[in-house]
């Protein structure tokens, strides 16, 4: 799997989904306490329907590491779009960086380098949803992304909705 050294403890790198389940845990609860669209939904990842996908070669998991230590990771549902048979298409599942790491051009050398996975991979597009309260999209015009619509979405358990 591909492993890029970006400076002498930083690394961008292919893993497989399931090896990291233990250790992204806690980074998965500090995502998830930073973007609850909904606070009271718990997290409770499908571990599953993970190894599922990357069996079927349907997922691809792209890491930040700093000495070793997971710092961040990219996940990727890659699959011939249902409109586009010809087309291999990748769409991103979860995106996170540590905090500590966001005030430098990290991110969009990581989004860069996983764009390049993909595109080895035989991926024509990627798409990222971006949330209102994260919105990183200016990030992603300068790497050469356009705005293709947005997602909405409803509570249609909640009361009054």
């Amino acid at each position: 799997m591909p492993t890029e050294k970006i400076t002498e403890h930083l690394t961008f790198q292919e893993e497989l989904a399931s090896a990291l389940f233990a250790e992204a845990k806690p980074l998965l609860e500090a995502h998830w306490a930073e973007l609850p669209q909904y606070p009271d939904l718990p997290l409770d990842p499908d571990w599953d329907a993970y190894v599922l996908m990357t069996d079927a070669g349907m997922l691809r998991t792209y890491t930040i590491r700093d000495h070793g230590d997971l710092k961040g990771y990219a996940v990727f549902y890659v699959k011939t779009a249902m409109h586009y048979r010809g087309s291999r298409q990748a769409s991103q599942d979860i995106l996170y960086l540590a905090p500590a790491l966001r005030k430098q051009t990290l991110g969009a050398r990581f989004i860069a380098w996983c764009d390049e996975q993909l595109r080895a991979d035989g991926c024509q597009v990627v798409s990222h949803h971006v949330k209102p309260s994260h919105d990183f999209s200016p990030l992603l015009a300068r790497l050469g992304y356009e705005s293709m619509g947005a997602i909405w979405s409803r509570r249609l358990d909640a009361p009054g909705r």
